[in-house]
């Protein structure tokens, strides 16, 4: 019995000096350090699938781009017919008419992986089975372009 309570009273006495040697050891400015490999700012621009990825980030900008521009022109609307004009002048200017087309880009490449992703971030089983990725991606894109053409009907037809 004597032995049990030396080996446990040596035991515990081990962890709680280890224990203080590892606290000790965090606090030393010569606490090892481990070895990471140096990555490059510029990491991402090694294979399509970062590039894409750090590009869809990005998108998001020109959706909130847009999310501003709309606001600015409501606001333009509610103040009246010549802050409406003078709104309507700066996008009509070749460089915001540039911004603007680029922007889209971004924002079409935005909607597009999002709806690529949507079938991976939401998978949907259907009797113990995966449904295929394009039939979860297919509805979003039906939704995308009626909702467009609806949109593009409103804006073109004549009073």
């Amino acid at each position: 019995m004597t032995d049990q309570i030396m080996t446990d009273r040596i035991m515990t006495d081990q962890i709680m000096t280890d224990q203080m040697m590892t606290d000790q050891a965090a606090r030393t400015e010569f606490h090892p350090r481990w070895y990471r490999e140096r990555v490059s700012t510029w990491w991402w621009l090694g294979e399509w699938h970062y590039l894409k990825f750090i590009l869809r980030e990005v998108s998001s900008l020109s959706v909130a781009w847009f999310v501003g521009l709309t606001l600015f022109q409501l606001r333009a609307l509610l103040h009246g017919p010549v802050a409406y004009a003078r709104f309507s002048a700066r996008l009509q200017s070749p460089v915001m008419i540039a911004f603007n087309l680029i922007a889209f880009c971004f924002v079409m490449f935005h909607a597009i992986t999002w709806f690529n992703l949507a079938p991976r971030a939401m998978p949907v089983r259907i009797g113990g089975k995966r449904v295929p990725e394009f039939l979860v991606a297919a509805p979003n894109y039906a939704l995308w372009i009626i909702v467009s053409a609806f949109v593009g009907w409103l804006l073109l037809r004549t009073p």
